[in-house]
């Protein structure tokens, strides 16, 4: 007989399209709260990646539930590309007080970091009047068509697009693009100005450079301390609009509302999405004026900044700041980083411990020496870990990063044990003692 979970995992088979679909273990969930979700039998486990970075005020929050229900009882939607609410507007005013900059700023909606790097794929040349954009390997900016061919992911690979997006090498520390770590800021900086501008991609037809202040998806990358200030300086002699994407890392995570206010620099456009509405779908821009006033009606959806996820997003801001999750997000960053490292000195298969805040990465090799990614091991590590009663993806080009995004409001005792299911999870791989097809039927991606 069939278990509840096993009945929804098997409808879920016959129903739900394969095109949406990672899946890293066989779990159906039925409730969540704090940093904890229970499938249908009410086994619990310690989520540490909140649901690719979503739920960062984590599950359940009775203020957010609250509000909502407020919400919807008082005006549950006006589509604000025509009729605006108060909560919008509300919302607008805060996300751009919160961007770096006295310039002036206005803030666009959506729903998905997709469609906010859509966005941006689509008005920024408009507003430069230059047709070029550059973003960087192994970053993900979404799945439509505008934020895929900004992206350069191997999960988007198969699709042809964006002919006037120009692709260079992102600056990875542990596995440097030309071979060396010893000023890598500069190689990546050069490249881009002798090689790339005097061929296929020139400065004065080139409107705009995306990058991921960590590369999330990418493998959890964190470019040189000095990457983000140059690349500024780079962006301002050639007049290029310098856009990040925070999709994933932004609203709190690595202890600052933006992880690029770490490198002191100011952007000219932000895009957030996933953890904005602590859990209800929204995405927004915030950029210069001139980028989100080039012109009316060019990208616009009928329930962008709907009221409902415009007060999500207002309530999950007043409870990051009223709670203090980004210094929360700091201090329990610091020390889950440290108790990781200590985790590398047990396992060779660790190859690198990184990140900041709450956004880590441990990257799973075969050989310390070669690198090889360790990336069918890697995935064993994260099913074991759901064996255990922990829940964790990976990531990365050679899908061999176990990313580690929990919710912003874990503590240290939830921390601790979630290392601790980490190092029985790597031992059990690393003793064989895994089964393996098991795996193979969730190769995630």
């Amino acid at each position: 007989m069939m278990s509840p979970t096993e009945m929804w995992l098997k409808r879920d088979r016959q129903y739900v399209s394969d095109a949406l679909k990672i899946r890293f273990y066989p779990l159906a969930v039925k409730s969540g709260k704090g940093v904890m979700l229970r499938d249908f039998e009410d086994n619990g486990y310690i989520d540490i990646s909140a649901g690719w970075a979503v739920a960062n005020i984590g599950y359940g929050n009775e203020k957010m539930a609250l509000a909502l229900k407020e919400q919807y009882e008082t005006l549950s939607f006006s589509s604000n590309i025509t009729i605006p609410d108060h909560q919008m507007i509300q919302l607008s005013e805060k996300l751009a007080n919160l961007l770096p900059g006295e310039f002036e700023k206005k803030v666009w909606y959506g729903l998905t970091g997709s469609d906010a790097n859509d966005c941006i794929a689509k008005l920024i040349p408009i507003s430069a009047g230059r047709p070029r954009l550059i973003s960087f390997m192994g970053s993900y900016h979404g799945q439509t068509m505008g934020s895929l061919a900004l992206s350069g992911h191997t999960a988007q690979a198969r699709f042809i697009s964006g002919a006037n997006v120009v692709k260079v090498p992102y600056p990875n520390p542990y596995r440097p693009p030309f071979g060396e770590t010893e000023n890598l800021t500069q190689q990546v900086i050069d490249y881009i100005e002798n090689e790339m501008f005097t061929t296929i991609c020139p400065p004065d037809s080139t409107a705009g450079l995306i990058i991921e202040a960590i590369q999330s998806d990418g493998g959890v990358i964190v470019p040189p301390d000095d990457f983000l200030p140059e690349l500024r300086k780079m962006c301002d002699r050639h007049g290029i609009y310098l856009i990040v994407d925070e999709v994933k890392v932004g609203m709190g995570r690595t202890g600052k509302w933006f992880a690029f206010e770490h490198s002191g620099i100011e952007v000219d456009a932000v895009s957030l999405g996933k953890p904005l509405g602590g859990g209800v779908p929204i995405s927004a821009v915030i950029a210069r004026k001139e980028i989100l006033d080039c012109g009316n009606a060019l990208h616009l959806f009928t329930a962008s900044g709907n009221p409902i996820s415009t007060k999500a997003a207002l309530t999950n801001l007043s409870i990051i700041e009223e709670e203090g999750l980004m210094e929360n997000a700091s201090e329990q960053g610091e020390y889950f980083k440290r108790q990781l490292l200590d985790l590398q000195t047990k396992h060779e298969i660790i190859g690198d411990v990184r990140g900041k805040g709450l956004a880590l990465g441990i990257e799973l090799v075969e050989d310390r020496v070669t690198k090889q990614p360790a990336s069918e091991k890697t995935a064993a590590v994260c099913y074991r870990a759901f064996e255990l009663g922990l829940l964790v993806f990976y990531v990365g080009v050679h899908s061999n990063v176990i990313e580690i995004t929990p919710p912003l409001i874990i503590n240290r005792q939830e921390v601790d044990m979630a290392v601790a299911i980490l190092d029985q999870a790597i031992t059990d791989v690393e003793q064989g003692r895994v089964d393996m097809d098991k795996v193979r039927q969730y190769a995630g991606w």
